[in-house]
């Protein structure tokens, strides 16, 4: 078998991780072997497609991350706050009181389905079950928030 035909096969396992697992460097290795099978299919020795695919993949690699981060920039810009991923997504949404919340205590509260330990700083009077609450910040997975 030629050695083009393995890294035409590698680059269908990779792009397959890749899409699996989302690592870029897979899909840079991706594109090494890629130039290394064209090096191939144009008559080019073992060692000079050998020698592509790093080439390459260091290539792809320094040119692929700059694009992505600016991509990544753009879209927050573009998004604002709903770009926001993690803990920082919860901030600003709305949530569902399940447990009372007393003063100085936590109490529980669903968003979305998913139930969270809440704190109310200087809470005065009790927050009862089916109540809503805005989302200000977090401390761990603490959720503080504010009634509406």
């Amino acid at each position: 078998m030629a050695l083009w035909t393995i890294l035409i096969i590698i680059m269908v396992i990779l792009i397959i991780i890749e899409l699996v697992a989302q690592w870029i460097w897979t899909l840079c290795i991706a594109a090494g072997c890629l130039a290394g099978a064209v090096a191939g299919l144009c008559d080019a020795s073992a060692g000079i497609q050998l020698a592509l695919i790093p080439a390459a993949s260091i290539i792809c690699y320094l040119l692929l991350i700059p694009w992505l981060n600016k991509w990544q920039k753009n879209t927050r810009k573009r998004m604002g706050a709903n770009a926001a991923t993690g803990m920082d997504a919860l901030i600003g949404r709305t949530a569902i009181v399940t447990e009372p919340i007393y003063p100085g205590r936590l109490g529980r509260a669903r968003i979305d389905g998913d139930y969270w330990q809440i704190r109310i700083p200087n809470l005065e009077q009790t927050v009862y079950r089916d109540q809503k609450l805005v989302i200000t910040g977090y401390d761990s997975i603490i959720l503080t928030a504010k009634t509406i």
